[in-house]
Formats: structure tokens, sequence, C-alpha cells
């Protein structure tokens, strides 16, 4: 087994030979492979060239290699999708005998190197081949490591990293150095590890530096205070008589080392925690996790989820992506003729201006400044090979322009802002130190010469154009999301001054205003474009029209927009949001082209996306308080407002009646959305009709009563202390004989939102809408897939479920005008649904409605009585998505509105 140093080694030839490679797959893949085992003293023949295999579906494949129980490579001509290559792959895995099954699968186009861990089901960054030596660890299962820690994933890497920096600042605390001098002495110290990792200092001089002060630790806060004086010190202005110790370390500059700091004692077991620091090996951490990592670090109560707190690369790319860097790599593949052409490609993204107004710790600016650095790295390498005198060429290719002072920030919290401007240094020595490994020259950049524009400060009461003179391009981030419910005096100030005064903000949260502040910038620039992540709740309900109507009266379209998906990292425990992404700009920069993702990354083209993300014309559904199409009022169940003591389980029914059976007579059952679909079990004392001197004379019911009177009078909401003379009623008292019945909240995973009857011996909670005495027709639109496309559209969501609302919904729903034919037809597939849900009444709605296991005759029924709805619109069962049906719904809503 070879030692990682070897393997280093030999990776470092490897990139050699295949730098320049012509990437035939027929031609050079047997020697591509035989090569890279050869990195990790691997035979070749240890393993199965071209190895025929019987896939799933009867044909046969031929694995490019396999080391079974090890690694399976799918190699690819240079260009070719790298994601078909690994669908590819799997089809083969699939086929494969259990002890056959690799550990690892690579794809590779001889460019670049796609690595996935079946047993971890994790996917490693991708990387060049020219990079394989920062990455050989991933191999070291075939090198013969095993799965040791030599082969962590990133999250894994990330979370060890973030519990070392951990301990440091547990360590440091306890002794009483604390708040904003510990967050300081911490981002330095950091800086220290990643730069004797990463060739900012000589390799390992500060762990030497640390490993030799006095075992006890005694001098160790002498020596760090001088380092740290030392790296803010130009070399031409220390002492002459400085020891060679301190004098190898190099100016840093950028105000990082300038801040004077109170000394932090150590003794031996910090000094060892420093240690166990220097041991880890900062190269492999990003620099884009480091806001994520102390935001830990400093939280306690997030201890417990170290390492998962960052944006994950793939999130942020579905933001960066089809804002700019799509259509930028498209134009270099257009540029890359002529040198001419590539020059005045390399000027554009040179000048390129980018702003995140709620960086926070800076990813979104990170990683875009990495993917444009990416970016100009692949034109250098074009400029050096088309270079006529190669020298100069060279001399040419390393001049790097995308410099970190295009990108700006601002934020909130002070120290977050200090984070971003270290780690965007960080990310920009990384990518010199590739160009530098590439090229075989130093373009390292210390002492700083430039930083990111990233200041302190409330992005809703800055001017943003005022940062870049005018001159933005792009507006990207993920600003803060806040329930209105959850908004500080401050905040909801802020929202009025950019709303204005009548504006209805009761409910419209507080990310709403980044879009304002953006529609702001694109008045004044029009060629300025914009993506933000956003809680989906602003393409929902009545928050559309709040904001929305701003939008598009100001002229703003929707570029490119993700449906409602979990903004989630990898990380274990991490908590999940439910978020859109969308892409907005002028409409003079209008494209044919619209860009719609579902939740799960499925892409679709339309001809124009709407405020509710759907593939429809510009139109906002404004609350309405009676129905469009003359529908019977619906309204909602009866809210209790009694504190629980009228309200029993199951359990408390039965003890209330050991104890007093003559209560019975008031008990009935209380229904809400989730006992409606799931047939769970709930009851209510009901007084509403009852004889109250009665009641009186049962001890246990009229405690009850007291407290609901007494929870009442204790209210701060005056309509609820006005209940307290009648503390026997629910607030509304509605109990027809026959109610039609819709669940207010419903899973999002049901084609059918469960819609049914109850009689009068149900209470219905606030939980539910109903339509007292609501008929068959009225059954049948409301539980048809046309009705069910508008709710899906229009509806208002609680995480990704359905809320259904009768201003939002119902009432604004385009019903058909109803000749009696039609209402006869109707009539008769809303009771064949009925009777399909009888022959299973043992069932729960919940079960009935489950899409997956849902009864055929039910299905069919439901299907029939969606052909008879589409009929009363005129239209025959030719409807061809979802979206040509919102499509005309919109427009009727619209033709019913102007008629109104």
């Amino acid at each position: 087994m070879l030692r990682w140093t070897e393997i280093e080694s030999r990776a470092v030839q490897f990139q050699k030979q295949w730098k320049n490679c012509i990437g035939d797959e027929r031609q050079e893949a047997q020697t591509f492979e035989k090569d890279l085992m050869n990195v990790f003293g691997v035979d070749f023949r240890d393993g199965l060239h071209e190895y025929q295999i019987r896939l799933k579906d009867g044909s046969i494949g031929y694995i490019d290699y396999l080391i079974p129980g090890k690694i399976l490579i799918e190699m690819k001509s240079k260009g070719k999708s790298l994601t078909r290559a690994y669908s590819q792959a799997m089809d083969y895995i699939h086929a494969l005998k259990p002890e056959e099954i690799p550990k690892l699968v690579m794809v590779c186009d001889f460019n670049k190197i796609e690595v996935y861990n079946l047993e971890k089901d994790h996917r490693y960054k991708p990387f060049k081949v020219t990079q394989l030596k920062q990455h050989v660890r991933i191999f070291g299962i075939i090198a013969g490591y095993g799965t040791t820690d030599e082969t962590q994933t990133e999250i894994e890497l990330n979370t060890d990293a973030s519990y070392k920096m951990a301990k440091i600042h547990d360590a440091l605390k306890e002794n009483g150095y604390i708040g904003h001098n510990l967050e300081v002495y911490l981002v330095r110290l950091l800086f220290c590890l990643f730069a004797d990792d990463t060739g900012i200092f000589e390799k390992g001089s500060f762990q030497k530096y640390i490993s030799e002060s006095k075992e006890d630790g005694s001098d160790l806060s002498m020596r760090i205070m001088l380092l740290f004086s030392i790296l803010d010190t130009p070399k031409d202005q220390r002492m002459t008589n400085l020891s060679e110790e301190l004098n190898r370390f190099r100016y840093i500059n950028g105000h990082l080392f300038s801040e004077k700091l109170p000394p932090a004692f150590f003794d031996k077991k910090m000094r060892q925690i420093i240690l166990e620091c220097c041991d880890f090996n900062w190269s492999e951490i990003s620099p884009a996790i480091f806001g994520a990592m102390f935001q830990g670090i400093m939280d306690q109560d997030k201890r417990r989820e170290l390492g998962a707190h960052y944006t994950s690369e793939e999130n942020i790319m579905k933001v960066i992506g089809p804002l700019f860097l799509d259509d930028l790599y498209d134009e270099f593949e257009r540029s890359k003729n002529t040198i001419k052409e590539l020059n005045l490609f390399h000027d554009k993204i040179a000048n390129l201006k980018f702003l995140d107004p709620a960086c926070g710790s800076g990813n979104f600016l990170i990683l875009t400044y990495q993917k444009l650095r990416e970016l100009e790295f692949e034109i250098l390498k074009y400029l050096y090979d088309m270079g006529v005198n190669q020298q100069m060429a060279m001399i040419n290719a390393i001049y790097t322009r995308v410099h970190i002072n295009q990108f700006y920030g601002i934020e909130y919290e002070d120290f977050a802002c200090e984070i971003a401007k270290v780690s965007i240094l960080l990310m920009k020595h990384l990518m010199d130190q590739e160009v530098s490994n590439y090229f075989g020259m130093n373009i390292i950049d210390f002492p700083i010469k430039e930083n990111a524009s990233i200041i302190y400060g409330n992005a809703l009461q800055l001017e943003w154009d005022d940062l870049t003179a005018g001159n933005l391009n792009y507006i990207l981030g993920n600003p803060p999301f806040i329930g209105a419910e959850y908004q500080t005096k401050e905040q909801k100030n802020d929202m009025r001054a950019l709303f204005g005064k009548k504006a209805k903000l009761k409910n419209l949260d507080y990310v709403a205003s980044w879009f304002i502040k953006a529609m702001q910038v694109m008045n004044n620039n029009i060629w300025v474009k914009a993506a933000f992540v956003s809680t989906n709740s602003i393409t929902q309900g009545e928050q559309v029209e709040t904001l929305w109507t701003h939008l598009l009266n100001n002229d703003i379209i929707i570029d490119f927009a993700y449906k409602t998906f979990k903004w989630s990292n990898e990380a274990k425990g991490k908590a999940a949001v439910h978020c859109v992404i969308i892409g907005f700009s002028k409409a003079y920069n209008n494209s044919n082209h619209k860009y719609l993702y579902s939740s799960n990354g499925t892409l679709t083209n339309g001809k124009n996306i709407s405020p509710y993300l759907v593939d429809a014309p510009n139109v906002i559904v404004n609350e309405a308080r009676s129905s469009l199409g003359g529908m019977p009022k619906m309204m909602k169940g009866n809210q209790p407002t009694e504190g629980g003591f009228l309200l029993l389980s199951s359990e408390e029914k039965e003890e209330l009646l050991s104890k007093d059976p003559k209560a019975e007579q008031w008990i009935k059952r209380f229904m809400g959305a989730r006992e409606f679909i799931q047939g769970k079990e709930r009851y209510c004392l009901w007084f509403a009709d009852a004889d109250i001197r009665e009641v009186r004379k049962h001890p246990l019911l009229m405690k009850r009563i007291e407290n609901v009177r007494e929870m009442r009078l204790a209210s701060s909401d005056a309509g609820t202390r006005k209940k307290a003379d009648t503390p026997w009623l629910f607030r509304e008292t509605n109990n027809p004989e026959k109610s039609l019945v819709v669940p207010a909240t419903s899973s999002e995973k049901r084609r059918y939102i469960p819609i049914g009857y109850v009689d009068q011996s149900v209470i219905l909670s606030n939980a539910v809408l109903t339509v007292p005495d609501g008929d068959l027709v009225l059954y049948a639109l409301l539980t048809s897939n046309v009705h069910m496309a508008w709710m899906r559209v229009v509806a208002g969501r609680l995480k990704s479920d359905y809320r259904y609302s009768a201003f939002i919904v119902y009432n604004t729903f385009p019903f058909p005008k109803l000749e009696d034919n039609m209402k006869l037809k109707l009539e008769k597939t809303a009771g064949n649904i009925l009777k399909a849900r009888e022959l299973y009444s043992d069932w729960t709605l919940g079960d009935l409605y489950d899409d997956t296991i849902m009864p055929p005759e039910l299905r069919r029924a439901h299907i029939a009585n969606d052909r008879v709805v589409w009929e009363t619109y005129g239209k025959i069962w030719n409807i061809t998505s979802e979206e040509d049906c919102i499509a005309y719904l919109m427009k009727r809503y619209k033709e019913l509105t102007q008629e109104n």
C-alpha cells in the first residue's frame, strides 16, 4: 500500500501527462484508466475492462472499468454529458451482483472528474483532471485505505472542522475571553490555520510556530500576539533583528490583523487543542462555509448541527446559473473563434458588478466569485493555447482580471460582514493558486490589495445604487424570511416606507421588501437583473396582490423561477424551509424563453411566468367577499376560543360520562380538517340549543364553563373578552342540517382535496370551510380537477400543504354558467363519486385520496366528473396540461372581474 505522499507525487505526474490529451473515449480510455490505477498502486489487471453485463431491460452493456466492490469508472469523450454517463453507470450497478456493487462511481470526460460515494450516498464536488492531487484521498478505498477518515465527505469534513474550532471557542470563553474580542480572535486563528495549509504561509510554519511554544502553554499567548502584530507589519517596516521564525510570515494587510486585541492566555490543555487544529487539513474546507461554521460555533444551541448551516453549492447554483452563469458560458462558447472575441468577452466579465443585499457571511458572493474566476480560467487557457509566441501568451494568460472589488454586499450583522470579507479573500487565494499551478507561475496576491465592498447596515434603508455608482449588473441572494407576526416594529416601518401607507401589509412577509428595493434599482437602470430565494408565500394567496401589483405596475417580469421546494443541505439534522426562487427584470430585457423549474428540477419553457409561478398571463387574483359565479356563501366552521375546556378527547369524554352520564345529551362529534380527513375522534360540549338552567345542575360542566369565562376575561382581545358573557357558547354557533365540508388545510400530495358532507350531529371547527346545504352540483364543481388546478395556484400554503380560503379560492373561482342538462350530469357524476366512496366505508378520506392507493372505482368516478366539469366550460376533453387549464381560468377570471 502506497503512502499518501507517494500517491500525491504520482498524481502530479498523471496531471501533467493528461493535461493536453485529445480526450477520445475510444482511443484513450483504457490508457487513462491504467494510468489512474497506477497513481494508487493498483495493477490494472486487478479490475475488469469492457466488462460485459446484461441490463435489467435485457440489453447488453459494457462497463468501461470495474474493480468489484470498490470502483466503477465510466469514461466519455471531451464535452460529452457526465450526467448521462452517471445515469449509464447506475444502470450497470443495478444489474451487478450484490458482491460486485462498488462503493465509488467515477465518471470522467478527460477534463472533469465526478465521483459518487454510493455507501455514503454522497456526490463529491467535481474537479478537473489537473486537480487530482488535491482529491486523491477520495479514492482511499482503491488505494487500500478502506472507508476511513481519508474518504470523508465535504459535510463530514466541515462538521469535523467546526467541532475543532468550537473546542477553541469553548476553552477561551470558559476562561473569560468573550464577545467581539473572541469573535475576531477566532477569525484570525482560522485564517492562520487555512493559510498554513494553502500556501499563504510556508506549509506547516504556523503549526511549527505553535509547537515550539512551551508545553504548559504559558508563553503561547505572547507568541500568538507577536505573530498577529507581524502579520500586520510590512516587511520593510519590521525590525532588522526580528527572528527568522517570525520574519518568514508574510505581511497580510487588509486590516485583518490591525485591531488591537487583549491577550488570550493559554494552558497546557488549550495549547493541545490548537495543535489538534493544526493537524487538520484546512485546505479541504471551502471558505464558503466559514460563516456558517462560526454561526454554529458561537451559538451553542446550534452546536449539534455544526457544519449543517451553510447553503450548499447546489442550491446557490439554482440562483446564479439561470441568472447569469449559463448565459455567460453560452457566450464563451461563441467567443472561442478568435483572440479578439475572447479578449472582448474577458473585458465583459471583468466589468460585471454583483450585489447581495442580504449577504450574511457571503455564501452567494463567494460562489459567484468562484464561478466567475473558473470561467475566466477557461478563457485564459484558451488565450494561452491560441498565442503565437508562447512566452508572451503565458504572460498575458495569467493576467487575471476578475477582481473581488466587483462584488458588493450589505449585511445587518457586523461580525457576518467581517467573515464574508475574509472568506472571499481566501477564495481569491485558492483561485489564484489554481491558475498559478496550471501555468507554473506564482500570481499569489499577498499582501492584500483589494477587498470586496461589504458594508454593515440595514439594506432597506440604504440606496443600493450608491454602492456601485449605478454600474450594477446583477442582484442576488437569500433575504430574510420573517412572517408578519414575527416582524419587529423597525421592520414593519421599513416595509411601510417602501410600500406606502395604504398598502395591505398585514400578512406580507419581510422578504417582499427586497423585491421592491430591487425594482427601484431597475427603475434607474433597466438592464439590471435579479434573483432571490424567497418564502413561497409571496406567490400564494393574498400576498400576491400586495407585492406583485407593485412589481407588475413597474414593468417587472419573471425571467425564471423554481416552484416550491425544500431549501436545505445534505447534512443530518438540518432544518428545511419551503422556498421558491424568482429571477426577474424589466420587461425591456424580455426573452422569448421563460424557464420554469418544478420542485424536482424538471425544466419547462413557457411564454410567460405569472406571479403564481405558472405559465399563464399576469393576472392577479384579488380577495372577494362573495362568489364571482353567484354561488352560495362559504364560511368557516365554528371557532371555539374556549381554552380547551369545551373540547374533549375520546378519553376525556369517557371519563366525564363515567362521572356524569346525563352529560351525554350535550356532547357532539367535533370535526376539524384532521378529524375529517383522518377519521380521528374528538368531541365537544355543545350548549347552543340547551336550556342553560339544566346545565347548571351539572357541577363538572359548570366548572368547565367557569374556566372558559376566566380564560376569555384574561384575553387581550376585546372580542374574546366580550364573549365571556356567554362562556358556554363557542364564538360561532353554526350547525345547519347538512354541510358541504372543505378542509382548510390538506396535503400537497393529494390530487384532490377530500371534500364531503356531514349532518347536524357534527360540529365543524374553524379548521374547515363549509357551505350550509351545499348541493351535489356544487360538490361536483369543487371536487373537480379544474377547481383543484385553480386552488393549487391561488391558495396559500402552510409549509407545502394547501390552505384553502373562501375569499381567495372559492369566491374567485370562475364557475361556469350551467344549463339544466349540465346540472343533471353533474349531479350524477357527484353521486357516483359518493357511491364509490361508500364501497370503502371503513377507509378514511385520507386513505381514499392517497394517490398511490386510491381505489380504482373512485378514481374512475373522479375522472368522469372531471370530464363533465370541463364540458361545462364549453371545452371538450382535450386539455393537455394543468397549465393550459390555468391559462384559460385566468382569462375567464379577468373577463368576469371586468364584467363586475
